[in-house]
């Protein structure tokens, strides 16, 4: 599948995620013992609630997007989501110069995704089940929109960081890390490989 198709039928539904690297965590060791699974599993039953509280609490945009990022620095690895992103370059990133990319990212992610989920105002996500899968668990879920067909959701949930969090979203086949890391690769590009320009570019974006 392309790029341009991935992205079109991930706009053609309409649904938005907060995503992140599955490649950083493919050796990732999780327990698969039931109670790391049924802890996964309430993990993003959590965060799914808490996504859809804000959707309907009808506040203003600005403050929206500032919970959906609170939301995602607690409930997403985002550090593994920015280095992913980022690909190559996060290794030969300074420590300081990266991490103020990452919380540029965190930003850039709360409100290009916050902008999406203000569409679903009324809607809801029911998480279905969790299953352990090799180095992480994978919860899945159904988005039931307003006017539309279910949607199948899968989070990819690890517990690396010393801490459960979400890494990754499949969206009916479709993993949005893919698109996500396509798109600061054409920023860092643009930015002629200087992650600081990249930083202050992801500021502005979203």
């Amino acid at each position: 599948m392309t790029m341009s198709s991935t992205h079109t039928r991930i706009e053609r539904r309409g649904f938005l995620g907060l995503m992140a690297g599955a490649g950083l965590l493919a050796m990732m060791p999780f327990s698969a013992h039931a109670q790391n699974v049924e802890a996964a599993r309430a993990h993003i039953q959590r965060a799914v609630d808490e996504v859809y509280r804000v959707i309907n609490a009808g506040e203003p945009a600005e403050r929206m997007f500032a919970r959906f990022e609170d939301i995602l620095s607690r409930y997403a690895d985002v550090d593994v989501m920015a280095r992913s992103a980022l690909g190559p370059a996060a290794r030969q990133t300074p420590p300081a110069e990266f991490a103020a990319y990452r919380q540029a990212f965190q930003g850039y992610i709360g409100r290009k995704y916050g902008r999406r989920f203000r569409e679903f105002i009324g809607s809801r996500v029911e998480v279905t089940g969790a299953r352990p899968l090799k180095s992480f668990v994978a919860v899945t879920s159904v988005a039931h929109l307003r006017g539309r067909a279910p949607m199948e959701v899968e989070w990819h949930v690890s517990d690396r960081s010393g801490q459960i969090r979400f890494f990754n979203i499949i969206i009916e086949g479709v993993n949005l890390l893919s698109s996500e890391r396509a798109e600061i690769a054409a920023l860092l590009a643009r930015q002629r490989g200087s992650v600081a320009g990249l930083a202050a570019e992801l500021r502005q974006a979203g």
